[in-house]
């Protein structure tokens, strides 16, 4: 794969997702679509959206429920498509859409992997490759970017970094989708800025290419480490997202 097709590849997810066409993320006009339920869609997303604004860069694609189409416009029309993800402007769209008894909850940035940059780095720590069958005593806080129990059924493969056999580091990945697999990170406190996460990423990365799927990492815009580590290991941002909850949901996350 190169990395047109993986981008591509990107698209088309995001398509399936959003429920609209790969195309539309092309457009230089922003594109309004109806969301759905999707059974191909990334397994962790919950559809049908209230509102999800998703850009590549060349514009906004919305994929809302109907009802919110009015209130969904007039903001994406109104701004320009940066500011439409994040504040001030974003205050607009959140006060509208609260008479509802929804709010902005996620922010996320997401990179795809630059095959011309991509490498498996090195590091002092011996590197393993794990499967599904060595994370069953993995699901514990210190591993908790890495791995996922509300969802482990989708964990699949992974990279560990060991000190005389103790797990100092792991990078694990989701079968999110059938064509991508989403990478997550973690390192012990002690370890860190010593080149693990990113020796872990990058080879996790390769090992995901080499089975014919498309590695994928996601964070928030203020987590610089997390984004430093993608850029080290071999990623550049591709597209970004800001979705709409209820606001019981976005209660429960703060409590």
């Amino acid at each position: 794969m190169n990395n047109d097709e993986i981008l591509q590849a990107a698209m088309l997810q995001s398509a399936i997702d959003a429920n609209c066409s790969a195309e539309d993320f092309c457009k230089t006009e922003n594109v309004i679509v109806y969301s759905k339920e999707n059974s191909n869609a990334r397994k962790y997303l919950e559809l049908p959206f209230a509102c999800n604004l998703i850009s590549y860069g060349n514009n906004i694609v919305a994929s809302i429920d109907e009802k919110y189409e009015k209130i969904v416009r007039a903001y994406i029309e109104k701004y320009t498509m940066e500011h439409c993800f994040e504040t001030p402007n974003m205050h607009v769209l959140n006060a509208a859409l609260m008479k509802y008894d929804l709010q902005v909850c996620f922010m996320a940035e997401y990179f795809l992997p630059d095959v011309t940059k991509l490498s498996r780095l090195n590091c002092r720590y011996n590197m393993e490759i794990l499967t599904k069958e060595d994370f069953s005593s993995l699901y514990v806080p210190e591993w908790s970017n890495a791995l996922c129990e509300k969802r482990k059924e989708l964990d699949v493969l992974g990279v560990g970094a060991y000190k005389d056999k103790q797990l100092i580091g792991l990078a694990a990945c989701s079968a999110d989708c059938d064509t991508m697999w989403q990478i997550g990170v973690d390192v012990l406190p002690e370890y860190r800025r010593k080149g693990v996460a990113s020796a872990l990423t990058s080879t996790l990365a390769s090992e995901i290419i080499v089975r014919g799927k498309i590695p994928f990492y996601c964070c928030a815009w203020s987590n610089i480490k997390s984004a430093r580590n993608a850029i080290k290991s071999g990623f550049r941002p591709a597209w970004v997202e800001m979705t709409v909850k209820s606001r019981e949901f976005i209660d429960e996350m703060n409590r």
